[in-house]
C-alpha cells in the first residue's frame, strides 16, 4: 500500500513539473512569432465614382413646386375631405346610444322577437339584454341596424381605412347559444 502511495506521490510531481513555467515560456514564444508573421489583407477602398450633373430640360412645362400646381392639389385634398366628412358628420351630431358605448365583439345576439310587427333583436352585453330595433345604433364604429333576420342581424358600419378616409363596411351579429 505505502508503495502505490509513493507512486502516486511520484506521478503528481512528474505531472506538476510538466506544468511548469518552461511551457508558458514556449507558448508565449510562439504566439509572439505567430503574430510577427501574420500580416492582415486589406482590400484597398476604390475611388469614388465621378459625379456628372445633368441639365434640367423640362424648363418649359410646368414646375414641380408652383403656385399653380399646389393650389389644385390642395382643392382636389379639401373636396376629398368634405366629402369623407358628410359621411361622418351626422354620426358625430347625434345623440348616443347606451349600446354604442360597447365593442360589437362583445355583444351576443341571443334571439328575437316580433314586437307590433317589427322584429326586434335581443342582445345581451354584461349579463343585460337589450332589445333592439331596425336603426338603433351597436358598437364603437357607429354601427346601425339594417336588418334583422332570424339568425342575424346586420349592421352598417362607419370606419376609417388605412388612407384616413371615413368607409362603410357591413358587419353582423350571428345568433349564438347562450352558456348559463
Amino acid at each position: 500500500m505505502t508503495l502505490r502511495k509513493l507512486f502516486a506521490a511520484l506521478s503528481m510531481a512528474l505531472m506538476l513539473f510538466g506544468c511548469g513555467s518552461s511551457s508558458e515560456d514556449d507558448i508565449r514564444q510562439w504566439m509572439v512569432e505567430e503574430r510577427n508573421q501574420t500580416r492582415p489583407k486589406v482590400a484597398p477602398i476604390p475611388p469614388p465614382k465621378q459625379f456628372k450633373p445633368e441639365a434640367y430640360t423640362n424648363a418649359t412645362s410646368i414646375e414641380p413646386f408652383s403656385n399653380q400646381k399646389l393650389t389644385q392639389a390642395l382643392k382636389r385634398d379639401s373636396a376629398q375631405v368634405a366629402a369623407n366628412g358628410a359621411l361622418v358628420a351626422p354620426e358625430l351630431a347625434r345623440r348616443k346610444e347606451p349600446l354604442e358605448a360597447f365593442p360589437l365583439d362583445s355583444m351576443t345576439l341571443v334571439g328575437n322577437i316580433i314586437d307590433a310587427g317589427q322584429p326586434v333583436a335581443l342582445i345581451k352585453v354584461d349579463n343585460l339584454l337589450y332589445q333592439v330595433k331596425l336603426g338603433a345604433y351597436l358598437g364603437q364604429s357607429f354601427g346601425r341596424v339594417m336588418k334583422i333576420a332570424e339568425t342575424e342581424v346586420t349592421l352598417r358600419e362607419i370606419v376609417q381605412d388605412a388612407a384616413g378616409e371615413w368607409i362603410e363596411r357591413i358587419a353582423t351579429l350571428r345568433l349564438q347559444e347562450v352558456k348559463k
